[in-house]
C-alpha cells in the first residue's frame, strides 16, 4: 500500500489534540528531539544569587557584623572570665590600715593566690595572709558603704570588696606548734627563736606591747601577727575569743603573693630564712630522736640475748 505525500512536506506535522483519535492509515512523523543545555539545572533566569556569584569562581566576603553590635559580647565574656578568675584564681584585696607596715603600706593593692587552697595546701609559717574575721576581730571597725559601681567591680574581681570583713597577717606558727614570746621577744616556735628584723616595723619589739604564751596551736589552725607589733590587733589580743586568738584554716582565703599596686611599690612577698631553719618544724625535729630510738631498741635486744647465751652453762 503506497503511502502518499502531503502537500508542504517541509512542515512539522502538528500532533492529533488530547482524546482525538489520528486517522486511519496516516503516520505521525517524529519531531526530531534536542537536548536542552539546562537539562538537570535551573535556567538562567531562575539561578540563585549565589550560584551567579561562583560562576566566574569569585564568591563574594560575608558582610562583617558591626563592632558596637559585637562589643556587649566581648564585655559579657570579659565578665565571666573576671569572675572565674577572682572565685577560683586570683584576687584582688587593698591594704586598708597600718598592721602589716613596712611589708605593706596602706593603700597598696596585695594579688592572693586562692587556687592552691582548692588542692588541700594549707597556710605555712611565714606567709602572708587574707583571712575573713573568725568573729568579733573587726566589731569596733566601720565597715564604709560602697556606691553601686564599687560592688559590681568588687563582684567581679576588678576592685577589693569593701563590704567582706577580711584581714591580712603573717602566719607565725600552725596547727601543733608551740608559740610564746616575753619580755622584748623573741617570739619563739616550738622553741626556736624567730629572727624577725627584715620584716618588722622599725622600732617595735618582736612582742609588741603584749607577751603571750606559750600556746599551743590546735589541729588546723593558725596563730598570726602583724609586722607591725605595735599597731596590730592579731591573734595577741583576742586570746578570749573562739579559738583563743586562732584562726581556722577554712577561714583563710588564700596567700597575698605578690603587691600590684601601686607600679613603684611592686614586689613579691616571699616567705623569710627564718621561717625555714632548721628545728622549726616540731615533727622533723623529733624525727632523728624517733629513729634513734627505733634503731636502738634491736640492738639492746641482741646485746642482752647475747650475754644470756654467754652466762647460760653448757
Amino acid at each position: 500500500m503506497a503511502v502518499g505525500a502531503r502537500s508542504g512536506a517541509g512542515e512539522p506535522e502538528e500532533p492529533a489534540g488530547r482524546g482525538e483519535a489520528a486517522p486511519a492509515g496516516s503516520v505521525h512523523l517524529a519531531k526530531p528531539q534536542t537536548q536542552s543545555p539546562y537539562e538537570g539545572q535551573a535556567p538562567p533566569a531562575a539561578r540563585r544569587p549565589a550560584e551567579d556569584e561562583e560562576k566566574d569562581g569569585v564568591k563574594k566576603a560575608k558582610k562583617q557584623r558591626a563592632f558596637w553590635k559585637e562589643l556587649p559580647i566581648l564585655v559579657g565574656i570579659a565578665l565571666i572570665l573576671a569572675l572565674l578568675i577572682k572565685t577560683f584564681l586570683v584576687q584582688a584585696f587593698s591594704i586598708p590600715s597600718d598592721s602589716m607596715q613596712d611589708t605593706l603600706q596602706r593603700g597598696d593593692r596585695v594579688l592572693v593566690d586562692k587556687l592552691t587552697p582548692w588542692f588541700g595546701s594549707k597556710p605555712e609559717r611565714g606567709e602572708v595572709v587574707v583571712f575573713h574575721d573568725p568573729g568579733g576581730w573587726l566589731n569596733e571597725t566601720p565597715t564604709p558603704e560602697p556606691n553601686p559601681v564599687q560592688k559590681v567591680l568588687s563582684f567581679i574581681g576588678l576592685m577589693p570588696s569593701a563590704e567582706e570583713k577580711d584581714l591580712i597577717k603573717r602566719v607565725i606558727a600552725v596547727g601543733g606548734d608551740t608559740v610564746e614570746c616575753h619580755g622584748t621577744g623573741p617570739v619563739k616556735v616550738n622553741g626556736k627563736a624567730l629572727k624577725e628584723d627584715s620584716f618588722i616595723f622599725p622600732g617595735n619589739t618582736p612582742c609588741g606591747d603584749r607577751a603571750f604564751g606559750p600556746i599551743h596551736v590546735p589541729k588546723d589552725r593558725i596563730w598570726v601577727m602583724g609586722d607591725h607589733r605595735d599597731d596590730s590587733l592579731d591573734s595577741r589580743y583576742h586570746q578570749n575569743l573562739k579559738g583563743d586568738g586562732t584562726v581556722s584554716v577554712d577561714e583563710v582565703v588564700g596567700r597575698a603573693f605578690t603587691i600590684a599596686w601601686p607600679i613603684n611599690r611592686w614586689s613579691t612577698l616571699p616567705v623569710p630564712d627564718t621561717f625555714k631553719q632548721q628545728g622549726i618544724d616540731k615533727a622533723m625535729a623529733a624525727a632523728p630522736a624517733a629513729l634513734g630510738l627505733a634503731g636502738a631498741v634491736p640492738l639492746v635486744l641482741w646485746r642482752r640475748k647475747r650475754l644470756t647465751a654467754e652466762r647460760t652453762p653448757r
